[in-house]
């Protein structure tokens, strides 16, 4: 694993927030690795292990995630002010162009993203999720989020992913799951194994019209000029094969690559998605003006 530091900046509103910089060449745009809805930094530990050196990879927690604050307020836990925490972050850092890699909500924010601000993205990565999301996916997802639990080992909280997830991985060993579960989860005080995110984050995402909808589209075609690569798990219930379709048709420089075997949402690891991960990079690892 690469070495990285444990960094931190402070959202508008006051919130320390956390994120894993992983060194890298300065004449290249970083990339700004954002996890899904209830994950965190630890989820890119694998492709920053793969990138680092060659790339600057910056994996943030977003707001109520990880190292990072929970907010007061939980109804600040909606995709606007993640766009402005993540504005905030590349304003400290004075980063004039970048790389978003957005994985499920990652993706819906790196489409805001380049909504606001098309002429600083260099490239994207869009893992899982698009403009559309499917019904049953957002059912699985409210199902879940907000709902805590505690396990008293590591191989409780494992068993506990691969009952949640087998439909979505199913040639996963426990080895994996244990994997998974790391990332998922962390240990408190009490020494008990706890899901490690805010549980409010549930409660604007239970709130009909806070998922993405078919204004989306919008945001998704300012990424026409850039190099993007979309990733699609072939068991996914979250995004459709004729909406991963659909957005890689509308953009002149998209890639589709769908991921066998694999449902919500790939890791990136697989080595299906390697080759295509390697190909956007080398589209946009032109050096950068200093």
């Amino acid at each position: 694993m690469p070495a990285y530091e444990n960094r931190y900046w402070w959202s508008n509103d006051g919130l320390r927030l956390h994120y894993r910089d992983y060194p890298g060449r300065e004449d290249r745009p970083p990339i700004v690795c954002i996890p899904g809805l209830t994950r965190n930094a630890r989820d890119f530990e694998d492709v920053a292990a793969r990138l680092a050196g060659e790339w600057r990879v910056i994996a943030i927690d977003l707001r109520g995630r990880g190292e990072s604050a929970y907010a007061k307020d939980p109804m600040s836990y909606v995709p606007m002010t993640y766009i402005q925490d993540i504005e905030a972050l590349l304003a400290e850092l004075g980063v004039a162009s970048f790389v978003a890699f957005g994985t499920s909500l990652g993706g819906i924010l790196t489409m805001l993203l380049a909504g606001a601000a098309r002429e600083r993205l260099a490239g994207a990565l869009i893992n899982d999720v698009g403009p559309e999301i499917e019904p049953a996916g957002l059912l699985r997802i409210r199902g879940y989020v907000g709902k805590s639990n505690t396990w008293p080992t590591w191989m409780h909280a494992a068993r506990a992913v691969a009952e949640a997830n087998a439909d979505a991985f199913p040639g996963y060993t426990i080895e994996d799951w244990l994997v998974m579960a790391k990332r998922l989860y962390r240990v408190n005080s009490a020494g008990r194994i706890v899901l490690d995110y805010d549980m409010k984050i549930a409660e604007p995402f239970r709130v009909p019209g806070n998922e993405a909808g078919p204004d989306m589209w919008r945001a998704l075609a300012r990424l026409e000029d850039v190099p993007t690569l979309i990733v699609h798990g072939a068991l996914s219930d979250l995004l459709s094969s004729a909406t991963a379709l659909r957005m890689a048709e509308m953009l002149d420089q998209a890639e589709l690559v769908t991921v066998p075997d694999v449902g919500h949402a790939p890791t990136l690891s697989e080595p299906v998605a390697v080759a295509p991960i390697e190909r956007l990079l080398a589209r946009i690892g032109e050096p950068v003006a200093a």
